[in-house]
């Protein structure tokens, strides 16, 4: 049984002590591939998820700008992303999205910044990963304006909401990935969304460090811990361990294209 662990922040400063050894306890639990999430702490650096995926074969990374981080963006700022992308273990533009929970950035410059990220990923031809939080009519409403046209396909970090905001993601050409959230007892939404979700659409990660899952709630979060999520949805779907684990890898493989390039 393999798994991949579609989002996960290896760059983060609770990592620093023992990031060889969690990235060994993903490997020996299975995981055979991580992304490493680039959004690091913003403009001007956009090359930690970069620096991850350069220490380990089974490591690939991201780049992007953050909601959080939106106000730091500037014009080189969509110049060296187009420029990132081209390289070779650089899967998708991400995470980008909307959070009107915090507000770090005016509304106004997320909004702006999601829209010129999602330009510079379509003209890569690369997916996007979305971050959204108490902004989904926004989000939805600027993915179907400036990202359905390109045809190409996204993915719903963290999925968060119930089965209508599910049919409006999927009915957008995206991905529900889902995170340790739906091992927690009181996501009745979620998992009802996770139970009804296409098996070609579906996607699992940790989200690590942050949100570690039932039974290990509490503690730092890390990609082994993906397991965990995997066998939630197999109780949830009334399938197996072993076919969540197969099914979303291999749309893991299809979205991002590396598919086509596995011998």
């Amino acid at each position: 049984m393999t798994l991949i662990d579609s989002h996960c922040h290896l760059d983060n400063k609770q990592f620093d002590q023992d990031r060889e050894a969690v990235t060994a306890r993903a490997l020996d639990a299975g995981v055979e591939k991580m992304l490493a999430i680039g959004t690091g702490d913003g403009p001007p650096d956009l090359q930690a998820g970069i620096r991850m995926a350069e220490l380990h074969p089974a490591i690939h990374a991201t780049v992007g700008v953050h909601p959080h981080e939106a106000s730091k963006a500037s014009p080189e700022t969509y110049r060296q992303l187009a420029e990132l992308l081209k390289h070779p273990k650089v899967l998708a533009l991400g995470e980008i999205g909307l959070d009107y929970h915090y507000d770090f950035s005016p509304r106004a410059i997320q909004r702006d910044v999601f829209v010129e990220q999602m330009r510079v990923a379509a003209d890569a031809r690369k997916p996007i990963v979305i971050h959204t939080r108490e902004a989904w009519e926004d989000t939805l409403a600027l993915i179907e304006q400036h990202w359905k046209p390109t045809g190409l396909p996204g993915i719903m970090h963290c999925f968060s909401g119930g089965p209508k905001e599910a049919e409006r993601s999927l009915a957008l050409g995206f991905y529900l990935s889902f995170g340790s959230i739906v091992t927690f007892p009181k996501t009745l939404e979620l998992q009802e969304a996770a139970r009804l979700a296409p098996a070609d659409r579906i996607l699992i990660e940790t989200d690590a460090p942050y949100l570690a899952p039932v039974p290990q709630r509490g503690k730092r979060n890390e990609p082994a811990f993906v397991v965990e999520t995997a066998r939630k949805l197999a109780g949830l779907r009334g399938t197996t361990l072993e076919s969540i684990a197969q099914v979303t890898s291999d749309n893991f493989l299809r979205i991002t294209g590396l598919a086509q390039k596995t011998p």
